[in-house]
């Protein structure tokens, strides 16, 4: 096969895959036709299946290619926040996101596999940067990571809203700008003054600990 051939077998691939992303977020996967796919990748369905065998291969590569975006993007921004290069591309960046919304939003097996990779990604950087001096070690860097990605889907599935509550249409730049900073604020600084609310906490589960039968 010469090269020709190839990369423009490689360009079909990406065209046909784009084309099911986009089709996956508006349907969702069970109602998504590959027949519709392959006319707005603008190729033959035969060439669909060549590629991916079925609609469960094309979905398989579209949520690895989700997650390896997504996690590259958190990774190069050196930040467990999937906010860092939103700017970078949104159109794309949007898109992807609501791939991932909608994956949780029908329980399907991507969607286990997306939140499992945001965590560990996330425990990474927080054991990482403890071990560097950049960060404070955390009693629990696992639960940690669990509690930014929480709050990462929270911004990313519920974008309109969260701008509405700013005072802004959609999610943007300016939206974007607003809460950089106090983020960034409360990962560098904390929220209280003293450990009072934290060693309150810990002796009320010591105690319910303590009680249980």
């Amino acid at each position: 096969m010469s090269s020709v051939t190839q990369d423009s077998d490689l360009t079909a691939k990406a065209r046909i895959r784009e084309a099911a992303i986009a089709a996956f977020v508006r349907d969702g996967v069970q109602k998504a036709n590959v027949r519709a796919i392959a006319a707005a990748a603008g190729v033959s369905v035969g060439l669909v299946f060549h590629h991916f065998g079925n609609k469960d291969g094309l979905r398989t590569t579209c949520d690895e290619h989700v997650l390896q975006v997504l996690t590259a993007r958190a990774r190069s921004a050196g930040s467990p926040d999937l906010l860092g290069e939103y700017l970078s591309d949104p159109g794309e960046y949007r898109l992807l996101v609501q791939y991932m919304a909608r994956a949780v939003q029908d329980d399907v097996p991507a969607a286990g596999t997306f939140v499992e990779r945001l965590v560990a990604e996330s425990e990474a950087i927080f054991r990482a940067g403890a071990a560097d001096g950049t960060m404070r070690p955390s009693s629990d860097p696992r639960a940690l990571g669990v509690l930014t990605v929480l709050i990462s889907l929270a911004v990313l599935t519920m974008p309109r809203p969260l701008a509405r509550a700013l005072g802004h249409e959609d999610f943007g730049p300016e939206v974007l700008r607003r809460i950089t900073v106090p983020t960034l604020e409360l990962f560098t600084r904390g929220l209280y003054t003293d450990d009072t609310v934290l060693q309150a906490a810990k002796a009320a589960w010591a105690d319910a600990e303590r009680t249980e039968p």
